[in-house]
């Protein structure tokens, strides 16, 4: 396909990069790699996101509720709840959002 874009890779911090893998203006998807102690502040936004744990082990949190995830688990956030995680073992994350982060752009 020649409409294939590439996305930079961006550097979030010391321990976090993100890279957008594919958009649209109804869905984006975006790989988040961690390193061990990296953190996702806790944040919201109206977007409806999934997340697919390709590798390592996370701890979520989702308002109140608190988890650990590891890879090949898969769960979905609701728009506007309050979340973030911390890396318990270097890993990789993906996430789709509905509609597209357009501040990842």
């Amino acid at each position: 396909m020649s409409d294939l874009k590439k996305f930079p890779t961006v550097q979030v911090d010391d321990f976090v990069t993100r890279e957008v893998l594919s958009d649209s203006a109804d869905l984006m998807v975006v790989s988040f790699s961690f390193k061990k102690g990296g953190k996702g502040d806790l944040h919201n936004h109206p977007h409806v996101q999934s997340t697919y744990v390709e590798s390592g082990e996370f701890r979520f949190t989702i308002e109140d509720r608190e988890f650990t995830v590891k890879a090949g688990d898969s769960f979905v956030i609701p728009s506007n709840a309050t979340h973030g995680c911390v890396c318990l073992e270097a890993g990789r994350l993906i996430d789709n959002f509905t509609p597209r982060r357009e501040d990842f752009l």
